[in-house]
Order: structure tokens, then C-alpha cells, then sequence
């Protein structure tokens, strides 16, 4: 799972007199502690949760998330609270990042959770030129399947122009034009309506094998750029990266992120949180 921030967008924790404080794992938990670290080095969203937790008299999973970030400002904290909102029961089950944080983002207030919060939409050209959208769906993240990588190297900006690559609807796939009156050949093309201010891109590199009824990781080299360009002109920098380590039964999640004042990066794993001495991303 990548984090872009829209270019000049205040995407980063600025204060870096206390340095930085890790989460103690409860059992398996790495996966929500790595989505923890980045929406807490998520300034405007850290600051937006506490604002709307003083709202709602710090109730629920916002007054949660307000006191483990007052914690995660001053030493290593735990995550009992947030547990107990999200309702896991069984700790030391693995589960999936991704999920995680649209599961925070969704149960926390809209106004705290809107920086992530995109719309894509369906967009209809036929031959003639004519245009419509259909079919508008909000969306907490981009996924980019890796499945056909598994020999090979992956590129997140051929997957960006993949993922926007208009389709065609030809032969016995045409569709019907209103303006037309009749049937003709199209293209269908998912756009952005509104763009996130904190992009998600989720790479998916746990796929279902139906010949053999499993799930299998897809663990090829993924190149990603420091800075991305989607579709409408909107330019993202990258600032966060959550990892996976290991395979489908078990593994190991931790977080890589870039503090803004120091320009530096920063490795999130549990309790310990790390310096980096090298740039781990390339810039472009």
C-alpha cells in the first residue's frame, strides 16, 4: 500500500523536537499499528480527528484515535482502545492493511477522513464523439493488480496508465447511443471526479488461484516513483509506504515514512521506529 499527497498539500507531521514513538504489537497486530503510524504522521488528518473528537465529546473510535495520537506525541503507546472500537477479538490473527484502514477511515467522521476520500466515475465516449458518465463510486483507495508480475518487474506509473486505459466496446459489445439513436462502437473510461487530497494505492499482491481454490503473493519488484502524475493533471508525492513481509498464512507488516521538515525516512516497526540512511525511493 503506497500514500501519495497532492503536490503542496500539508501532508506531513512537522514537529520533529520529540522525534518519533512506535506501537506495541498485541499479538499479530503489525497491520494496524503500520496504518496507525501513517494516518498519525497524516498531520491534517491527525489534527481533523481531534477537532471533530472534541465535537462529539471524544466518543467512540474518534475519541480513541485522539488519545492514542496525544500518546504517540510524548512515548511508545498501546493499541487497547483502538482494538476494542474496531472490534478484533482475535489478536494474533493477521489481518489485511488495506482493509484496515478503510475500515478507520469509514467509522471515523467524514470531515476527519474526506482527505482520502476520491470519486471515480465511468466516462462513455461512442464513436461519434458523444459523451455521458455513469456509474459514480467513491472510493478510499486505486487498486493495481500485480498478478500478471509474477516473473517480472512492476512499474506503478505503467499501472496508473493501465488502470486509466480506456476500454473499447466493439462487434457484438456495442452500446447503445441515446444521442445516436442506435448502437455503435464506444470506449468506457474511468475518471476522477473529485481528486483525493491523500492518494491510496493499494497493490494487490494476494490473488485468488481457481485452479488450485488458494490464494497465492505475487512478490515481484515494484518500482515507484517519488512523484506520480494521475489523470486531470493532478501531481502526488510520495510520502508513506506500508510493506508486507512473508506469505498468505503469516508475515510481517511495517511502515516507511517521510517526515516533511527533515526530508527524511523513517521505518515503523512496532516499538521500533528507525532513521533510514539511504533514499529509498527514486526520485523523478
Amino acid at each position: 500500500m503506497r500514500l501519495f499527497g497532492r503536490h503542496g498539500f500539508k501532508n506531513i507531521s512537522t514537529s520533529v523536537e520529540a522525534k518519533y514513538h512506535g506501537l506495541v504489537n498485541q499479538g499479530a497486530t503489525c497491520y494496524l499499528n503500520s496504518v496507525l503510524q501513517v494516518l498519525f504522521m497524516t498531520e491534517d488528518f491527525r489534527e481533523a480527528v481531534k477537532r471533530s473528537s472534541k465535537q462529539n465529546v471524544g466518543i467512540g473510535l474518534l475519541g480513541a484515535l485522539t488519545d492514542l495520537f496525544d500518546n504517540l506525541q510524548k512515548h511508545t503507546a498501546n493499541t487497547h482502545k483502538i482494538i476494542t472500537q474496531l472490534g478484533i477479538s482475535r489478536v494474533y490473527e493477521q489481518r489485511d492493511a488495506a482493509e484496515c484502514i478503510e475500515k478507520i477511515l469509514t467509522m471515523t467522521s467524514p470531515v476527519a477522513s474526506q482527505i482520502f476520500h476520491g470519486l471515480l466515475a465511468n466516462q462513455i465516449t461512442c464513436s461519434k464523439g458523444h459523451k455521458e458518465t455513469d456509474r459514480d463510486a467513491p472510493f478510499w483507495h486505486l487498486p493495481l493488480s500485480l498478478v500478471d508480475f509474477y516473473n517480472q518487474d512492476y512499474s506503478v506509473v505503467n499501472g496508473i496508465e493501465e488502470f486509466f486505459r480506456p476500454t473499447c466496446l466493439n462487434g457484438e459489445h456495442q452500446m447503445y447511443c441515446d444521442r445516436c439513436g442506435h448502437k455503435v462502437d464506444a470506449t468506457i473510461t474511468d475518471v476522477i471526479k473529485h481528486h483525493p487530497d491523500v492518494l491510496i494505492l493499494l497493490l494487490k499482491r494476494f490473488e485468488f488461484n481457481y485452479s488450485y481454490m488458494s490464494y497465492f503473493k505475487t512478490s515481484c519488484f515494484v518500482e515507484v516513483p517519488y512523484s506520480l502524475q494521475i489523470p486531470g493533471s493532478e501531481v502526488y508525492e510520495l510520502y508513506a509506504v506500508v510493506d508486507h513481509f512473508g506469505g498468505v498464512r503469516g508475515g510481517h507488516y511495517s511502515a516507511t515514512i517521510k517526515t516533511q521538515d527533515e526530508d527524511r525516512w523513517y521505518k515503523f516497526d512496532d516499538t521500533q521506529v528507525t532513521p533510514l540512511d539511504y533514499q529509498p525511493f527514486q526520485e523523478k
